[in-house]
């Protein structure tokens, strides 16, 4: 008899643990669904639930990525169509200035370059004869080439404007000078002038009369 009531207890007790078992198993955490993104199953990750009531199930889809552009914007504006130096007086300097404004959004500015078509302010009715201080036609004069940057327009942080200022320099032929240079993005505003360019002419008692021109060629880059 008492072995018959310990075999009794003996089951009773197992299957108390295995309603225990399969009741834990039936209210742990389980996956009742899932996170995806269309196309792409590198995504795709488990729903879990709590199993409980009241309870809540979550679940992460992680590095969804947001894109945008912004296209590229820059224009450079130049005062005037010529620098007219007027009569010269030999021995006397004669300047004339242009204005440029520069707007961009260039993350690492701009450069400006200028360069002379001919390296001289050339005769229209001899090439030879040149104002320069070359004495290859027999007369030495000078034309220089000066820039100054002016207010700073731009309102980012460390903005320069004006590593480029070019000391007056002697042109004697047609190489590019850096006449502005950069390093950060700014705003167009054409009622201050980024930078002023200067040409200067002198001309001596002998050089010969007649009608003297250069072409100027101006040169913007972005760094983006």
């Amino acid at each position: 008899m008492i072995k018959t009531k310990i075999k009794k207890v003996l089951a009773v007790t197992a299957i108390a643990a295995l309603t225990t078992t399969q009741f834990a198993n039936v209210f742990a955490a389980s996956t009742i669904g899932s996170g995806s993104v269309t196309g792409d199953t590198s995504f795709d990750t488990n729903i879990i639930w709590d199993d409980a009531f009241p309870g809540s199930a979550t679940g992460t889809v992680s590095g969804i990525t947001v894109k945008a552009q912004i296209l590229p914007t820059i224009n450079m504006v130049i005062s005037a169509k010529e620098i007219d130096l007027g009569v010269l007086t030999a021995g006397t300097p004669s300047t004339g200035t242009l204005d440029i404004e520069v707007g961009t959004n260039a993350a690492n500015g701009v450069t400006i370059r200028v360069k002379s078509a001919s390296g001289g302010l050339t005769n229209t009715s001899d090439n030879s004869l040149q104002i320069n201080n070359l004495t290859t036609d027999g007369s030495q004069e000078n034309y220089t080439f000066t820039s100054s940057a002016n207010v700073i327009d731009s309102t980012v942080t460390g903005f320069d404007g004006d590593d480029g200022d070019l000391a007056s320099t002697e042109i004697t032929n047609s190489n590019e000078l850096v006449i502005y240079d950069t390093n950060k993005p700014e705003i167009s505003n054409v009622d201050n002038a980024d930078v002023t360019f200067t040409v200067s002419a002198t001309s001596n008692a002998q050089t010969p009369a007649g009608d003297y021109e250069d072409y100027l060629d101006f040169t913007i880059v972005g760094n983006f």
